[in-house]
Parts: structure tokens; C-alpha cells; sequence
């Protein structure tokens, strides 16, 4: 049964006390404290987005339920954390150290509203707006469509926080999740917002070596890579003519779509002219201690540079997960075969190095307090481990796709730290306390940056009135 589709958030606390949750001490102290209102606004300025695509196992990693079933709670020990009564996998060390930053959500869900595939999941995570029953009859053929789509959070945050000089307000690296299997998941797009508010992509290298591998320490920022007999000088010369023509353009035709692209084509002049923008890209400016900290992948060197642009100002980054490939099955977090082999050598300790850095390196910035920091994927994995889809393979079985529960963590922000919030049964298969849903997620990135529910109303290309999230409720997490 749906929990969400029949009783109320408030109603399915009020229901439960910490005996019915099958809480221990520790968590049951962790607990406490969690449901107080919301006053005011968060403190961020910006987000960083780890989107940790294919479905991390939250029984493996930041739920673990080590009186289990070994057929549940599977090969990894919980190790106690620097928050007394928090614990989480062996394989995060790192992050154990730092649990006082971290605000960790065990109660996401999105039981009986979603699909069970990437690409439904992946849209209803990445624009908080509930699925049709169109979206739903798709399932894993739902495409993007570019300009009907709901707008991804970042898109939104561009829309309702432009930057005023010449950086974007939304990047997205180091590639689109999932365009190397050869479908883009959905969401990821300004949709109804138009071009003026997609978020820049900034590209990764490809590794001729390795297969759907990327050179980590190599982007591409395609504005940058101007021809080599036209300069700076030449190609603003270029602006300033174009602009008259587009206004021209404009006075005739005054389509919201003619505004969107000469918004798009200014800002591609700007980044081409920039440069402060070329300087907040360039990886090469940090010291070789600090890349080696976060790690030697594409994804955690992405990381690096979330950072450097958020110290330049950029609103929202995304950060979409992969990880060289180890197994023709295996690239991202979609563990169906070797579940406990790929999360032990590469999926946790990279995940672990990377947001352990750089939640250090924003504290020693003096970013943490002004930056929303969240990583979460796009659905959990089943409590139980044996997926039939790899049996009579060589495979080792793994963990199948779950929709009913999953992870989510937070920090910076104004998020009060070393906290738990929500709680799932015994084999961390279904929440029993303060369930969470992806417009939940929305609402607490925009709640986090101070952005107002009349900011999310628009007008949409028919001229009808339209809300960017029409439900959801931002998460009690902040001090």
C-alpha cells in the first residue's frame, strides 16, 4: 500500500512512536527533535548536486541493519561515526569523521508513485514534479522532451536566481547521466522554462582506453574553443552587430522563443569574452595536494570544480556519477550484478574521498555555511540481494532497483548537522517514520536558497499559469 496515497505526513508520525520503529538507542537519540516547523529561510547561496545515477543501496551505506537476515544486510559492517549513535558503512571512513556536517535522510521514498526504472525516477528526483499516468505508461521509454518537460531544479534555481554578470546560473558536468548507453534520462533540461535557463554542460574527456571512460583531469567547456583566426575583440565586434539584428528580429516577431535563443546566444558571447569564467573553470590553478584529495576520477575532479565554481559565484552545479567502468555491467551505482564487490573497491571509497573533501575543503573556505551540499541518486536497491537478473551468469548476484526507500544526504546551508532524519524497518525496505518524497528534495533546495512558492509560479508558452512544484514540503533539517 502506498503510505503516501493514504494518510497525510503529519498522520503517519503522529502514528508511530520509537518502539514501533524498531530504533536503537542511538538512533532513537539521533531521532529526536526532528519535526519542529520551518522558520524563515535557509542560509545558501549555492548548491552542489552529487547526482549519484543508477541507484546507490542505502542498506549498504547510510541505513545499515546489521541484525538482518545475512540475505538483507549483506557482507559490510557498520562502523560508529564522530556523532555518537550514528553509524554507517565500513567503507566511508571518511565521511564517519565528518557525520557532524552531514544531515542524512534514511526515509526517502517514492513508494506506489513511480516506476522502478531509470528514466521515470531520474525525472521525478531531478524536477520534484510528480509523474503522469503518461510518464508512468512510458516507464523506461519516457524521453526527454525538451520543451514540455518540467524544468530541472537547477534550471529552476536559474529562472528564479539569474546571475547578474557573466557566469551561468546552473553547470552541469562532467556529461549528461546516462547519454553513453545511448538514451539521456529526462529532467535534466529547462523544459518549460526555455533555452535561456539550461543549465551550460561542461564535458568531460572521453578515454580512448578505456570503455565509456573519461581522462579525469580534462574538460571541455565548448564556449571556450574559439577558432583559431577569430579573437575576443573580433567575436564581440560580432555581438554588437548580432544584438541589433535580434532586436530587430524581436520588435517583429516578440515570440518567447526568439527572446529565449538571444538570451542563449548573449550568454555563449559572454563566456566567450570572459575572462573570469575561463579562469573559474580552470582546473590547472589548483594546487596538486588538493586534485589528489578528491581523487583521480572524472566525477571527483567534477567535484573539485564544483567547488571553485561556487567560490566564483555560480548558483547551482550538478555533479552526474561515473566511475571508470570495472565490468561490462557496472559503471554507475546500478549494482544489479557484484553489488558488494563494486561498492567495496570503487563505488563507496570514491564517494567517500570525494565528499569528504570537499565538505573539508568548503569549511576551510568558509563556504560550507553559504553552500547547500546534497548526494542522493535517482532510487534505492532492494533489502534483499540475490537479483535473478544476473543468475547463471558469472556474476556474483547484486541488489535489483527499489523504489520504496532510499538515501539522501545534506549539508551546509544552514542545515543543522549530525542528524538523522526518518527511520525504515528492518531490512530497510519501507520508511516508518517521516517519509520523504523527491518534492520534498525540491522544496528544501528552494526553501535552503530562500526561494518564495509565488517565485515557482509561471506563465507557460500558452500563456497559462503554471506552478514549478506543485507539492512538496522543505524537510526540517535546518538550525
Amino acid at each position: 500500500m502506498s503510505i503516501h496515497s493514504h494518510i497525510s505526513r503529519r498522520q503517519f508520525d503522529r502514528t508511530l512512536g520509537l518502539g514501533a520503529m524498531g530504533l536503537g538507542l542511538g538512533d532513537a537519540l539521533a531521532e529526536r527533535g526532528q519535526a519542529s516547523p520551518l522558520t524563515g529561510f535557509g542560509k545558501a547561496k549555492h548548491v552542489i548536486f552529487l547526482f549519484l545515477y543508477g541507484g546507490p543501496s542505502q542498506i549498504d551505506s547510510w541505513d545499515m541493519k546489521p541484525d538482518a537476515p545475512v540475505e538483507y544486510r549483506g557482507e559490510f559492517t557498520p562502523i560508529t561515526t564522530a556523532v555518537p549513535g550514528i553509524t554507517c558503512s565500513e567503507h566511508l571512513p571518511l565521511l564517519a569523521k565528518r557525520t557532524k556536517d552531514l544531515a542524512i535522510v534514511r526515509s526517502m521514498t517514492m513508494e506506489g508513485i513511480s516506476t522502478g526504472d531509470h528514466h521515470c525516477d531520474a525525472y521525478y528526483v531531478l524536477t520534484g514534479q510528480r509523474l503522469t499516468k503518461s510518464d508512468i505508461a512510458q516507464g523506461i521509454n519516457r524521453k526527454p522532451r525538451p520543451d514540455d518537460d518540467w524544468p530541472f531544479i537547477g534550471s529552476t534555481v536559474s529562472y528564479c536566481r539569474p546571475t547578474k554578470g557573466d557566469l551561468p546560473a546552473s553547470v552541469q558536468l562532467p556529461f549528461y547521466s546516462n547519454e553513453f548507453s545511448g538514451y539521456v534520462v529526462p529532467g535534466q533540461f529547462a523544459g518549460k522554462l526555455g533555452r535561456a535557463h539550461e543549465s551550460l554542460l561542461v564535458r568531460g574527456v572521453p578515454d580512448p582506453k578505456v570503455k565509456h571512460g573519461f581522462k579525469p583531469r580534462e574538460f571541455r567547456v565548448p564556449s571556450f574553443e574559439l577558432p583559431g583566426d577569430v579573437s575576443r575583440r573580433r567575436i564581440a565586434g560580432r555581438e554588437r552587430l548580432l544584438r541589433k539584428l535580434n532586436a530587430w528580429q524581436g520588435s517583429i516577431e516578440g515570440s518567447r522563443q526568439v527572446d529565449n535563443f538571444n538570451t542563449h546566444q548573449q550568454r555563449a558571447f559572454r563566456l566567450l569574452t570572459s575572462k573570469r569564467v575561463k579562469a573559474a573553470f580552470d582546473l590547472d590553478r589548483e594546487p596538486e595536494s588538493v586534485r589528489n584529495r578528491y581523487g583521480n576520477t572524472v566525477t571527483a575532479q567534477g567535484t573539485l570544480m564544483a567547488r571553485r565554481l561556487v567560490e566564483a559565484g555560480v548558483p547551482f552545479v550538478t555533479v552526474h556519477w561515473r566511475t571508470p567502468q570495472q565490468s561490462p555491467l557496472v559503471s554507475t551505482w546500478d549494482t544489479h550484478a557484484d553489488n558488494f564487490f563494486h561498492l567495496r573497491t570503487h563505488l563507496l571509497p570514491e564517494l567517500d574521498k570525494m565528499l569528504s573533501a570537499l565538505l573539508e575543503d568548503l569549511d576551510q573556505r568558509g563556504l560550507l555555511e553559504s553552500t547547500l551540499v546534497l548526494a542522493m541518486g535517482e532510487m534505492g536497491r532492494s533489502p534483499k540481494w540475490a537479483d535473478p537478473r544476473v543468475r547463471g551468469t558469472k556474476y556474483q548476484p547484486g541488489r535489483d532497483h527499489w523504489i520504496n526507500s532510499m538515501f539522501a544526504l545534506f549539508a551546509g546551508g544552514g542545515i543543522r548537522g549530525g542528524q538523522v532524519y526518518g527511520a525504515t524497518d528492518k531490512v530497510a525496505g519501507y520508511p516508518i517514520a517521516k517519509p520523504v518524497w523527491p518534492e520534498d528534495i525540491a522544496a528544501t533546495i528552494y526553501h535552503a536558497l530562500g526561494i518564495r512558492r509565488d517565485e515557482l509560479l509561471i506563465n507557460d508558452r500558452e500563456g497559462r499559469r503554471v506552478n514549478l512544484l506543485e507539492e512538496g514540503e522543505a524537510i526540517s533539517l535546518f538550525s
